[in-house]
């Protein structure tokens, strides 16, 4: 397995050490003297964090960099040959033709991250720090990797709106992100001009199909099909894929909460959306008030970046509009000043944050991909690396031996190789579409 391949099970263990079960001795080492309060509510028995399935890294082709090779990665990309469909004279050498290369390079980054823990912590601690913070730290890393991945993946060119569907059953096509709202679900039917956007281009399936990444959120609108197969039903354990809940129209549905959502920006820091708190008639305002607070730091950081130069847009009712300056104020006093006068939008309407739906609705990318789509690259010998360092190996730094820390690093870049390979379908859902958040 190279050093980017998730396997089967995300192993939360990953930088687990060996550690002895000191739950109960450390509770009766002498000076552990805890008082009843803070004893009160301990259990034995951690709680756990829930982790994603951790799915882009599984579908790329890995090509990892030979040590003392440099950092940059390049594909080479080979265009087809025209049909020689001209019949050849008889004794005359023809022009022949000649191959169209064209190359797609990646820089190779680093990545990583660390946690600083003292002697008192590490000694009086009820619970085994240095196994949780290795958990920790795993779980960082992986989901970190993924993103990267992911990231590059969801950037691609090839994409489609799915349409907007009407109280009658109809569907209108859209042009644009922002006119997404939650009726413009995904749906089998979208999912089928998708595949065959794929076929036309001879895209080559994976085993099973092609495969598709939805997030939880949007599941309902396809699985609900009378054609869904489960996975189960169509697969044994060992053939199921880390995530996978069902198959229709010859794609395979991989399930991950780390699936692209894409919501408002923030209006101000911390706050994406909010209700419009005093109508606007037809003779309009510049003076946007909102039914949300907003702190005096808040508007103090935005206001800031006002001035700094960068532009802060919003959607008032799905109006677009660039702000001037923040004022700070509780829930009905709270306001925006905007540089020209919006009309017409009633009180409770949503002003929201630009880059998602107009009327604040998040955009889920839901990417169908075919082999070799995409690749990802590390520098052999500099790939995922667990870092422990007990208390007194600081040196200088830590002439006491007071500060132990465990931390990783890592090399990793992904590269899109086949843009027609993969479809990043952008859609939202009734379920959640109107409250979730960028991830």
């Amino acid at each position: 397995m190279t050093c980017f391949e998730i396997p089967k099970r995300l192993n939360l263990q990953l930088f687990a050490t060996s550690y002895p079960d000191t739950q109960t001795t450390l509770l009766n080492t002498p000076g552990n003297d805890m008082s009843p309060e803070m004893k009160t509510y301990y259990n034995k028995h951690l709680i756990q964090t829930a982790e994603p399935e951790l799915v882009y890294d599984r579908f790329a082709e890995s090509h990892p960099i030979p040590a003392h090779c440099g950092k940059t990665m390049e594909f080479r990309k080979f265009a087809p040959l025209k049909k020689a469909l001209t019949p050849l004279t008889e004794g005359v050498v023809p022009d022949g033709n000649k191959l169209d290369v064209s190359t797609v390079t990646v820089d190779v980054h680093q990545f990583g991250d660390f946690v600083r823990y003292s002697d008192v912590i590490d000694v009086t601690a009820i619970d085994p720090i240095a196994v949780q913070t290795g958990e920790m730290l795993g779980s960082q890393a992986g989901r970190t990797g993924d993103t990267i991945t992911r990231d590059i993946v969801c950037a691609g060119s090839c994409k489609r709106f799915a349409p907007t569907i009407n109280g009658d059953g109809t569907t209108s096509e859209i042009l644009t992100r922002s006119a997404i709202t939650t009726k413009n679900r995904l749906t089998p039917a979208v999912m089928r001009k998708c595949v065959n956007d794929l076929k036309r281009v001879n895209a080559k399936p994976f085993d099973g199909g092609f495969v598709a990444i939805i997030h939880p959120d949007t599941s309902c609108d396809v699985t609900g099909d009378p054609e869904w197969i489960e996975a189960h039903k169509y697969a044994s354990l060992e053939e199921i894929k880390q995530g996978e809940i069902g198959k229709l129209h010859g794609v395979r549905y991989v399930e991950s909460t780390e699936a692209k959502i894409i919501g408002p920006g923030e209006m101000v820091p911390g706050i994406c959306r909010a209700p419009l708190a005093t109508a606007l008639d037809g003779t309009g305002s510049t003076y946007i008030v909102l039914d949300t607070a907003i702190s005096t730091e808040q508007a103090k950081e935005a206001n800031d970046k006002i001035t700094n130069g960068e532009a802060l847009k919003v959607y008032v009712g799905g109006k677009e509009a660039t702000v001037t300056a923040v004022t700070a104020g509780a829930a009905g006093v709270a306001k925006l000043t905007v540089s020209a006068a919006i009309q017409n939008v009633e009180a409770g309407a949503v002003v929201c944050g630009y880059g998602a739906g107009a009327d604040g609705s998040a955009v889920y990318c839901t990417m169908l991909l075919g082999k070799k789509a995409y690749a990802t690259t590390s520098i052999q010998g500099l790939g995922l690396e667990h870092i422990f360092k007990q208390r007194g190996s600081g040196g200088t730094s830590d002439p006491l031996n007071q500060i132990a820390t465990q931390g990783w690093k890592m090399t990793k870049a992904a590269v899109r190789l086949i843009e027609e390979y993969m479809v990043r379908i952008e859609h939202s859902t009734e379920s959640m579409g109107a409250v979730a958040e960028s991830n």
